[in-house]
């Protein structure tokens, strides 16, 4: 209770100190209740005792390789019961005068305390949740894995408290939680960042193929990703049928999903990458500044996330800004500042206000060696807390004072950061023509660099690329099948195509990929005369034209393969050594944007065959299509005379569940509660299934020179 004194008339303010009310967001049987008080270390140390000792004791003395903390979600945690106490010992002053402006101000002085406020939040959660949780894996020979975003009121830095930074959002080209992890992992030694991947991808459940999964881990790959949590993998005993249970957020990665067959090339393909960018260090060139002191002013009651606030300071237009200028980024925070110094070659301060003079005077001597920095929307003017109100007056002057720096530079709105940039260092990957999807990251080596470009959107880019590695000598590494050949400045990338270039000095002995011209009229036509076997149907039917399996009444709910096969002839002098043969079915169908404030991506393309094929000619396999181009060298494989082409073809397991009705929870939510709702399962219809044509065989002859 707080009561003013003096004669005028008196207002009794009352503030009770409570929990938040929160329950545990789907629990399981047995495991509800009120979340944990975050800021109290006996209450997490007593949940490690029952609940993290037990399942360490399940697994048999076998430690797991780490422990988890997920997405730190426990809205309205903004107090604890010691909290004036502590607040008093960290920041010198008693809060309880200032509740009022806490809960109700609007000025600077409440800015002031509800930084002070949620500066010690963040010191509370760092030193009774993060710090035990590290020690107490590490006391049971594991590691700690964390999504330290969110709230309770972590900062970016609280990330140098885990083991395994793990971020999730394949926003690339915005703030995302993906790339604060990545950053902090960068900034602190982490070599390798997790992401949890693929949650509400293509929604519903089962809808979700490959291409959708490699697009959106692309965009983490570009973000510094170099591990996949994937979402998901169901347990789904055999009574449940099929196609088995799902999770309700998460796409379904098992063999209850038809395209199952191809998840060994795409799990390849993943590995290959993820190994490859946990090579040499981290080599992003701009640090954009998080403003934390900002976001903490920012606070109000119930809204106590550092995260939540960033987006209006590292906006999209931001994020855009720097990209397409040839940049990659990294968040840094004051912390870091204050501890490791400024290691990249330029630092963006995104419409900071608030900066405590100390980390300002670190930045001083940033420029004073040789460092660039952008202000952007505004110069910094104000110590963080009430307690620094002296040292505002010493932020606004040094901060005026580096604006006339020869290595200051300031853009008045986000778009205009790019073009400064450009000013301080040369961009890493340059494009001659604009190309917003594309997309890039490097790893630096003591002997080489390596780039992974990808192309994010639906339509193919084709232009050339500047890149600023010192090395002489480029390969370019094909990460699905492992082979490496020669490369030059032309970037040529189908929709969601994604590449590795080595830069290295020296020779480059390496094959050219092939680069090849159509030959006019030799092109033949497989539209026609298709003999197609549903072996779990026991079903053989002859199509004269290819058509999807939901135009026959008896295919329209089937889940499932089919194999389809058909013969054709070549001449002898059809087979030059100068041919290529591909086995082409087409670009596919783009498909418009998404609503944005939908859960989850997809890729917005609709291949010409649904969802994947296994292409043998000739009893020999050819390879699989399930993504941009949709073609397949078969040159080897083939010869003179009668040649035998099958192509076993499967869908999603969506077919099968639009052909029944939507499961009765009604028993179920009466025992337990509702735990989840089904995710977007209303109004199924059966997707177009099998190759959808047209399928050509396309001789094509060499041009001379690498793709």
């Amino acid at each position: 209770m707080f009561v003013p004194t003096g004669d005028a008339e008196r207002v009794v303010l009352y503030f009770i100190s409570s929990r938040t009310g929160q329950q545990v967001k789907r629990a399981a049987v047995g495991a509800e209740g009120f979340v944990l008080d975050h800021f109290d270390r006996a209450a997490i140390e007593n949940h490690l005792h029952y609940a993290g000792e037990k399942l360490l004791q399940a697994l048999g003395g076998e430690p797991p390789s780490s422990v988890f903390s997920d997405s730190l979600e426990v809205y309205d945690s903004d107090w604890t019961p010691k909290f004036l106490s502590e607040f008093e010992k960290r920041r010198g002053y008693d809060l309880t005068p200032h509740l009022p402006e806490l809960f109700a101000g609007s000025d600077e002085l409440t800015k002031s305390v509800r930084h002070d406020w949620g500066e010690t939040l963040g010191e509370l959660v760092d030193e009774n949740y993060l710090e035990p949780l590290t020690e107490w894996a590490h006391a049971h020979h594991t590691l700690f894995r964390s999504q330290t975003y969110g709230e309770p009121a972590v900062t970016l830095s609280s990330n140098a408290l885990v083991d395994l930074p793990e971020g999730e959002g394949p926003q690339w080209r915005s703030f995302s939680y993906t790339r604060w992890a990545t950053s902090a992992s960068h900034l602190y030694g982490r070599p390798v960042t997790s992401a949890e991947s693929w949650t509400w991808l293509h929604s519903p459940a089962f809808r979700a193929v490959p291409l959708d999964m490699k697009a959106e881990a692309d965009r983490f790959f570009l973000e510094g990703v170099n591990q996949f949590v994937g979402h998901g993998w169901p347990y789904s005993p055999a009574y449940a049928g099929e196609p088995g249970y799902a999770f309700y957020a998460a796409a379904v990665f098992n063999e209850h999903n038809p395209w199952w067959p191809v998840m060994p090339e795409i799990a390849g393909y993943l590995q290959r990458l993820s190994f490859l960018l946990r090579q040499g260090e981290p080599a992003n060139q701009v640090a954009v500044y998080v403003p934390t002191d900002d976001a903490q002013a920012d606070f109000t009651p119930g809204h106590v996330g550092v995260t939540e606030y960033m987006a209006g300071y590292i906006t999209p237009e931001l994020s855009a800004s720097i990209l397409d200028a040839g940049y990659n980024l990294d968040y840094v925070d004051s912390v870091a500042i204050d501890k490791l110094g400024i290691r990249y070659p330029v630092l963006v301060l995104p419409h900071v206000d608030r900066i405590s003079l100390a980390t300002l005077q670190k930045i001083a001597a940033y420029v004073r060696g040789g460092g660039k920095v952008v202000a952007v929307g505004r110069l910094p003017q104000r110590a963080p807390g009430l307690q620094d109100a002296n040292d505002t007056s010493k932020v606004e002057a040094l901060s005026r004072r580096l604006s006339h720096e020869a290595g200051w530079f300031f853009a008045a709105h986000d778009a205009g950061a790019g073009g400064l940039l450009k000013k301080a260092v040369a961009p890493d990957m340059q494009l001659d023509a604009p190309a917003p999807e594309v997309g890039f990251i490097r790893r630096k080596l003591p002997v080489a660099d390596v780039y992974f470009v990808a192309n994010t959107g639906n339509h193919a880019v084709s232009m050339k690329a500047h890149f600023a590695s010192r090395w002489t000598g480029a390969e370019e590494w094909d990460a699905f099948s492992g082979k490496a050949y020669r490369a030059d400045a032309d970037l040529n990338l189908a929709p969601y195509e994604s590449r590795v270039l080595v830069f290295h000095d020296g020779s480059i002995s390496l094959p050219e990929r092939w680069v090849g011209a159509a030959v006019g009229g030799d092109t033949i036509d497989l539209n026609h005369g298709w003999q197609v076997d549903f072996p779990e149907l026991h079903r053989h039917v002859s199509m004269a034209s290819l058509r999807s399996w939901t135009e026959a009444e008896t295919t329209r709910y089937f889940s499932g393969h089919a194999v389809y096969s058909k013969d054709f002839d070549l001449s002898v002098t059809a087979l030059t050594s100068d041919r290529h043969y591909f086995l082409d079915f087409g670009e596919g169908t783009t498909l418009p944007a998404d609503d944005p404030r939908k859960p989850g991506m997809h890729a917005l393309l609709e291949g010409p065959i649904r969802e994947v094929a296994m292409v043998s000619v000739n009893g020999q396999k050819a390879g699989s299509v399930w993504r941009p181009p949709y073609r397949v060298d078969v040159t080897a494989l083939l010869h003179p005379g009668k040649n035998h082409l099958e192509i076993d073809v499967a869908n999603t397991a969506i077919n099968t569940l639009a052909g029944r009705s939507l499961p009765d929870y009604r028993l179920l939510n009466l025992r337990y509660g509702q735990k989840f709702s089904p995710q977007d399962m209303e109004h199924l219809e059966p997707l177009p299934s099998g190759i959808l044509g047209p399928v050509r065989l396309v001789p094509e002859t060499t041009v001379g020179s690498s793709r």
